[in-house]
């Protein structure tokens, strides 16, 4: 059997909805650092606490939800070690574990209904980084300044 994961979970309202949706899975330890409720918020204040309590360690990655994916995944690649990625559907969350390392999985809530969510997160938890040339491209990324 297949040891529990343990995930980081963060929403603004438009990915509200889905997150809590997504918490209904026991499989998965979901560590939720907000929103609390469905009203409007800002998600730089949950990419910011996700990224946090991450490099806190003892987690298996962190999954973002917002409208578009977008400004979470901006939000929280601001921070170093993060490779948070969009992904919309399983093999975008695959290919981004696989070939971008990705520790951080943003979903965009406005474009996934509850019966594809499931599948691309076990897609990304499932995935394994490559390695090999992958990493030496990673590598490049903190040489930017």
């Amino acid at each position: 059997m297949e040891p529990i994961k343990k995930i980081i979970i963060a929403s603004d309202h438009r990915g509200f909805e889905l997150k809590e949706f997504l918490k209904l899975d026991s499989s998965i330890v979901w560590l939720d650092v907000g929103a609390f409720t469905a009203a409007r918020s800002d998600y730089p204040v949950f990419a910011l606490a996700a990224i946090k309590k991450m490099h806190e360690g003892h987690v298996d990655g962190v999954v973002l939800l917002c409208g578009s994916g977008n400004g979470m995944a901006i939000a929280a690649n601001r921070f170093k070690g993060v490779f948070a990625c969009v992904a919309w559907n399983a093999d975008v969350a695959r290919v981004a574990k696989q070939d971008d390392n990705c520790n951080v999985l943003v979903i965009p809530a406005d474009y996934i209904q509850q019966e594809e969510i499931t599948e691309i997160i076990s897609s990304w938890l499932n995935a394994t980084f490559k390695g090999g040339r992958y990493a030496e491209r990673l590598a490049l990324i903190d040489t930017f300044k």
